[in-house]
């Protein structure tokens, strides 16, 4: 997947600046793809290039103009093209987990620091989308909202960046507790 399909994908729900887009990003869409607010607005420039995106520009009076973008049907159509393409499995790419396997022959109160630390994190961005979510469906129950929702999409891949935060959190509690259990007397490091 390029960023342009992320950019693309988060532009459906309507018009946006580059700032916009970079907040929308770093909410909701930085869950599955992470991308600097510099690349977005590069991705902004190739995708109305390209023709897969239209801007506008909107005339402020108190603040420098701005740009707002949305997407065309040449941009849905490759929206698509890219939907109709397979996928590949994702893999984890962790350099925490390395500092993890290589727990027996290292130091391991570092690792146990940043375990912590990564926990702290992900616990945080479990209320997050806990709240975006609820934000998300409003006055309606989770199953009532999926299936009757008007755009579940977004409402699904945010119960996706929910779960893997879960498990991030619970594994990292998990692997800090048996570490520090090992650093008892009797396996000290």
């Amino acid at each position: 997947m390029a960023l342009r399909h992320a950019v693309l994908a988060a532009l459906l729900d309507g018009e946006y600046s580059g700032y916009q887009l970079a907040k929308a990003f770093d909410v909701g869409v930085a869950n599955f793809w992470y991308a600097l607010p510099q690349q977005l607005y590069a991705e902004l420039t190739g995708l109305e290039k390209d023709g897969l995106i239209s801007g506008r520009q909107v005339v402020q009076e108190t603040r420098p103009n701005k740009r707002l973008f949305k997407v065309t049907d040449a941009g849905l159509a490759e929206l698509e093209r890219f939907a109709a393409v397979g996928s590949k499995p994702s893999f984890i790419r962790d350099d925490l987990l390395v500092k993890v396997q290589a727990a027996d022959h290292t130091a391991t109160a570092p690792v146990i620091g940043q375990l912590e630390e990564r926990a702290r994190a992900a616990g945080a961005r479990v209320e997050l989308f806990g709240k975006l979510l609820r934000q998300m469906r409003g006055d309606s129950d989770e199953e009532e909202f999926l299936r009757r929702g008007e755009r579940i999409g977004p409402y699904l891949t945010c119960l996706r960046g929910l779960a893997f935060e879960q498990g991030n959190r619970d594994w990292c509690l998990r692997t800090s507790a048996v570490l520090r259990e090992r650093q008892t007397p009797h396996g000290q490091r």
